[in-house]
């Protein structure tokens, strides 16, 4: 694989994507014994890149309790991958923002960050970065750059913001905005691990015009479903989920300009049609918003 200007080799142990027919065999050292978010994710997504533990444990947990059972559950997260995509959109389409830092990216599947960057901006340059072994054997799909743009990948924990700085650094141009993106990774990383700080010392890092997109699981939306979504999931994920609430989550943007409509159900933000106000939907329990740092 060429390398782009500034781009380092992801070396990444690949195999093929899995078109859903046929079984996915797991790279070397994949604990297909416990479930993993990802492949939760994946699996509500309908991808073909989990096991059966991923699977029964969605159907445990998201049947079990979800009013509306797992199809409400795959619903929250298309909800969150169409998010993604709003923000990508506005972020290259409106705010002129030429490079991304997606941090806990997950399993690649369509509309990837660089996808619909680099459609706005051929120039795009992306930096994807997560600790699942096995979105590593997967992230030959997140290479994919256009010539005149970049993309790179990086197993790393966000927990590890000094290493994610240091080896972004070889593919982004910190002196120029960059687009932080945390959506559905900080809730799992607790308050004792400092979540803030770790975002704070992410943002220190970057210049104005930067911004900051995160997605999160709330505790104060359906609080009683998702407070047992949590309780089944913990111990038996390789992850535990910290649920926050709106306050919470809003103070991650404290120091930057909350992009309207502030912090708000993802479905809420930025739709691409307008709402026709309260038509008895369920509200999905996921936050999202966007932050520009001045």
């Amino acid at each position: 694989m060429a390398i782009q200007r500034g781009r380092r080799r992801a070396h990444v142990a690949v195999q093929p994507q899995n078109p859903g027919t046929e079984p996915v065999r797991p790279p070397a050292a994949i604990d297909i014994d416990v479930a993993h978010a990802s492949r939760i994710y994946d699996y509500l997504l309908g991808g073909g890149t989990n096991f059966e533990v991923d699977r029964k444990m969605a159907e445990t947990v998201f049947g079990a309790v979800y009013e509306g059972g797992i199809e409400s559950a795959r619903g929250d997260v298309r909800a969150n991958r169409a998010f993604l995509g709003r923000t990508v959109r506005y972020l290259a389409a409106e705010a002129g923002v030429r490079q991304f830092l997606d941090i806990g990216t997950g399993i690649p599947t369509e509309e990837n960050v660089h996808e619909v960057a680099q459609r706005i901006a051929s120039e795009a340059r992306i930096v994807y970065v997560d600790y699942d072994l096995i979105v590593q054997a997967y992230a030959r799909n997140l290479l994919e750059s256009t010539p005149e743009g970049a993309t790179a990948y990086l197993t790393a924990d966000l927990r590890e913001p000094e290493r994610i700085l240091t080896e972004a650094q070889l593919t982004l141009d910190f002196e120029q905005p960059v687009a932080l993106m945390l959506v559905g990774i900080l809730h799992v990383i607790p308050d004792d691990d400092d979540a803030l700080g770790i975002v704070a010392q992410l943002l220190d890092a970057l210049p104005s015009g930067s911004h900051l997109v995160i997605s999160h699981l709330a505790n104060d939306i359906n609080a009683d479903e998702m407070a047992e979504v949590a309780r089944r999931l913990d111990g038996r994920t390789r992850e535990t989920f910290f649920l926050r609430g709106h306050a919470e989550i809003t103070r991650f943007f404290d120091g930057l300009e909350l992009l309207d409509p502030g912090v708000v159900p993802i479905d809420e933000w930025r739709p691409p049609r307008p709402s026709s106000g309260n038509d008895g939907r369920r509200t999905i329990p996921i936050y999202g918003a966007v932050g520009r740092k001045p």
